[in-house]
C-alpha cells in the first residue's frame, strides 16, 4: 500500500471502525478515533497480500468483519447492509456481496442476482474485497490466507479462492447477497502482467495446491472457458503446457 498519511480512510469512505494494514518501509502503529469510528492503522515493513490479511485477522475484534482492498470505495450505507444481511441469515458464516468494478478492462465477478448458498461448483468466482464474515467462526475453524499466492507473494492470485475453499472444507456456510456495498476501481494490479508463461505456470500450481486429484480437470476447464480472453497472447495448447508444468512443480514440491 505504501500509505504516507491517513487519507485512505476518507478516500475509501470508511464510516465505521476499521483496521488498516499498510505494507511499507517502516513498522508503526497509530490509532485515529472520533465520535463515529476508531481506525487502527498498522504499518509493517513486509510484503504479501496473504500476510496482510492474516495480520488483520489476528488483530480484528468485531463480531462481523469485512475484507477490503485499498481501491474500494464504499457506499454510505455499507455497514447497515452488511449487518442486516447477517441478521436476516443467521446460519451464514460468510456472506459475499456485490462490489462491481469501475474498470471496463478488468471486470470484477459476475453480478450477484439472488441470495443463495455458495458451494463447490461456484466458489471460485469471488474476490476477497466482497467477503464479510463472522470472525469467531473463522478463528475457531483455524482458517487463514495462504502466503504463497497473491500480490507480493511467489505465485499469482488465488489466495481468495483458497480461503473460500478452506471455509467449505471446514463446514462453514457461505452465502451470496444481492446488496451492493461499494465499487472497486481495479486501477493497477500488483500481480497481473499479462497472459504470459508465469501466469499459466502459477495457475497450474494453484490448481494443484487446491486439489491434486482434480487439478488436471481444472486446468482443462480453465483453458476452454478462458481461451477467448487469452488467445491473443497465448495459444491454447501452450497455455495448457505451462499450467501442467506448474502442476508438476507443485506435486514435486509437495505443497
Amino acid at each position: 500500500m505504501n500509505q504516507v498519511d491517513f487519507s485512505l480512510i476518507d478516500k475509501m469512505n470508511i464510516k465505521g471502525n476499521a483496521l488498516i494494514i499498510n505494507q511499507c518501509q517502516v513498522n508503526q502503529y497509530y490509532e485515529i478515533a472520533d465520535e463515529k469510528r476508531t481506525v487502527k492503522f498498522y504499518s509493517f515493513n513486509e510484503r504479501g497480500v496473504g500476510l496482510s490479511r492474516n495480520n488483520a485477522l489476528m488483530r480484528a475484534s468485531s463480531d462481523i468483519c469485512l475484507f477490503a482492498d485499498d481501491d474500494v470505495v464504499y457506499h454510505d450505507q455499507y455497514e447497515r447492509l452488511i449487518i442486516e444481511a447477517f441478521l436476516k441469515n443467521p446460519q451464514a458464516d460468510v456472506i459475499i456481496f456485490n462490489v462491481p468494478s469501475s474498470n471496463e478492462k478488468r471486470s470484477g465477478p459476475a453480478q450477484i442476482l439472488k441470495n443463495s448458498p455458495v458451494h463447490y461448483l461456484n466458489f471460485m468466482r469471488y474476490g476477497t474485497y466482497s467477503i464479510a464474515f463472522r470472525r469467531e467462526k473463522i478463528l475457531k475453524a483455524n482458517i487463514y490466507f495462504s502466503l504463497l499466492f497473491g500480490g507480493g507473494a511467489k505465485y499469482s492470485a488465488g489466495e481468495d479462492t483458497l480461503f473460500l475453499f478452506d471455509c467449505l472444507n471446514k463446514g462453514l456456510k457461505i452465502w451470496t447477497n444481492t446488496a451492493e456495498i461499494g465499487i472497486v476501481h481495479h486501477n493497477q494490479s500488483t500481480w497481473f502482467k499479462g497472459f504470459n508463461q508465469k501466469y499459466f505456470f502459477d495457475k497450474g500450481f494453484f490448481y494443484a495446491t487446491m486439489s491434486k486429484k482434480f487439478s488436471s480437470i481444472l486446468i482443462l476447464q480453465f483453458a476452454i472457458r478462458k481461451y477467448k480472453i487469452f488467445k491473443n497472447e497465448m495459444g491454447f495448447l501452450q497455455a495448457i503446457k505451462y499450467m501442467l508444468a506448474g502442476r508438476k512443480h507443485c506435486l514435486i514440491e509437495g505443497v
